[in-house]
């Protein structure tokens, strides 16, 4: 009994000299079969014993809590001094090294499976034992008590219906929010769009009432041309007002576009020049040589017949819907990496008439925002602040503890229309109901940009410093957004101006 008592004290413990526990790493296995001599059968009895939550007091404690491949169990009957004089250099019989590979494969391809280390508490697995994939069927495995807890805006944020889209989303994608490519009310709205379009006198009444929640992308060419004034309602005379307009732009270009290198056209021309490849430069559309030419021209033409305006940073960014919209009548691949190259001069040139009529009809509904100090957008702005401060007074007054102006983040939202704050397919989104609105490039656009501001709130007041609410409005994260999130956005800024567009003193302090 106290021989046995002594094994024990030298083996375990850590503490006093000549308790040497041999360790042996996986890479370099044991050589002394000595030490191999009960392996198999220690091994077995090293696996059943649980593992320590808590981290080992000593390197024993420590040794015999995991379960290495080359663990070595410490038999109680063996004794290391008796067989000192052994050969300690012998070779693992074949029998040993059979049975220590078989377990090393078995422990790796458990370990493949689901790490021991990493194994979830009992009570944490699923009851139905259902095997979970991805981090979206996790979501979805949730039980409904979860989800009738959720708001609803939550829900949307954590159900995996949608894509996940690219940094340069696709331009003419409609179901970019994840709805299917064509359900049966979208067919029937499109049905009901070829049936206006193709009367003798298209009600356009009727048109701005259909095109509000969006334009099928099929007839959203010819719906824009007529929303924008381009076109007259009469179908007989379409024809022929294309082709007037069209050739009246290009007699235009005959007449003015040289006068680009004269010394009063310099500083118009060279503003244009560098503001161009600027234009959304991460689609490659914008960025080859005769798109930027076609821009070129475009906005040189409205500035020299513009002379109280001239050109304006931003006015630039105003091209590119008209241009991706007509554009997208003669091309079915997707439009941001279409070479248009391979379309035909005449082709080119509707395209570029086209454009300049309808930026130009767009651009006289606000011109005062680009004349002298830019007065139009002064006024918005100031109109902005008013509204926010009676809708989420809260808000208004974070943006007045910390010293944040409106006109710091939303001169940007009036001068280019939000365009540089939303993915380019949302702005087009955004303008079918634009068009369909009186003074919806104007008027209407207030609406939304304080129904823009209030949808970030929760992000805006957990912002407590001047520098992180203004990098937060100057980068709002709406790169995966679609026409559901704009859908949204614009029915809440119906809602506002329902409420207060016709109540000015209801805004007013």
């Amino acid at each position: 009994m106290a021989a046995e008592s002594g094994r024990q004290f030298w083996k375990r413990s850590a503490k006093l000299p000549g308790s040497i526990q041999p360790v042996y790493g996986a890479q370099h296995p044991p050589l002394d079969s000595r030490l191999t001599k009960n392996f198999i059968k220690d091994r077995s009895k090293a696996s059943g014993l649980p593992m320590k939550s808590k981290k080992a007091s000593s390197f024993h404690e420590f040794a015999r809590s995991t379960s290495d491949a080359w663990d070595i169990g410490d038999d109680e009957d063996e004794d290391f001094s008796s067989s000192s004089s052994s050969s300690s250099l012998q070779t693992l019989n074949s029998k040993v090294a059979k049975a220590t590979a078989a377990q090393v494969l078995e422990n790796h391809s458990k370990l493949r499976v689901k790490p021991e280390r990493c194994q979830p508490a009992l009570g944490d697995l699923p009851t139905n034992c259902k095997v979970i994939k991805s981090s979206s069927e996790a979501q979805l495995s949730r039980t409904s008590e979860e989800a009738c807890v959720r708001s609803p805006l939550q829900k949307q944020q954590s159900l995996p219906l949608r894509p996940v889209i690219p940094l340069v989303a696709r331009i003419s994608d409609q179901n970019a929010s994840g709805a299917p490519p064509m359900t049966v009310r979208e067919k029937t709205r499109l049905e009901k769009f070829r049936q206006l379009l193709s009367s003798h006198n298209t009600d356009l009444d009727e048109l701005r009432k259909c095109s509000w929640p969006g334009v099928p992308r099929e007839v959203r060419p010819v719906t824009w041309r007529l929303l924008s004034g381009y076109l007259p309602a009469n179908s007989e005379r379409r024809k022929l007002t294309l082709q007037r307009k069209r050739e009246e732009y290009f007699g235009f270009i005959q007449q003015y576009y040289d006068s680009r290198n004269e010394e009063h056209h310099q500083d118009t021309y060279r503003q244009i020049h560098i503001d161009i490849p600027r234009t959304n430069p991460l689609i490659p559309l914008f960025q080859q040589p005769l798109v930027q030419e076609i821009f070129e021209r475009i906005l040189f033409i409205w500035a020299i017949r513009h002379p109280a305006s001239g050109y304006v940073q931003g006015i630039n960014d105003l091209v590119t819907p008209f241009f991706v919209v007509f554009l997208s009548e003669h091309v079915e691949e997707d439009v941001e990496n279409f070479d248009v190259t391979n379309l035909s001069q005449d082709v080119l040139r509707s395209i570029e008439a086209d454009s300049f009529w309808c930026m130009s009809k767009l651009l006289d509904g606000i011109q005062d925002n680009y004349t002298f100090a830019q007065p139009g957008i002064q006024k918005k702005v100031k109109a902005l602040e008013e509204l926010v401060s009676r809708i989420d007074e809260q808000v208004h007054n974070h943006f007045r503890k910390y010293e944040v102006e409106y006109l710091q983040f939303a001169f940007r939202w009036m001068n280019n229309l939000l365009m540089r704050e939303l993915p380019l397919r949302c702005t087009i989104r955004l303008w079918d109901t634009y068009q369909s609105e009186p003074e919806g490039f104007s008027h209407f656009h207030l609406y939304v940009c304080a129904a823009f501001l209030i949808k970030w709130r929760k992000e805006i007041l957990d912002e407590e410093d001047f520098q992180g609410l203004l990098m937060l409005l100057q980068n709002l994260p709406t790169i995966h957004w679609g026409n559901e999130e704009i859908g949204l956005l614009l029915a809440e800024a119906y809602r506002l101006k329902y409420m207060f567009a016709d109540a000015p003193n209801h805004y007013r302090r």
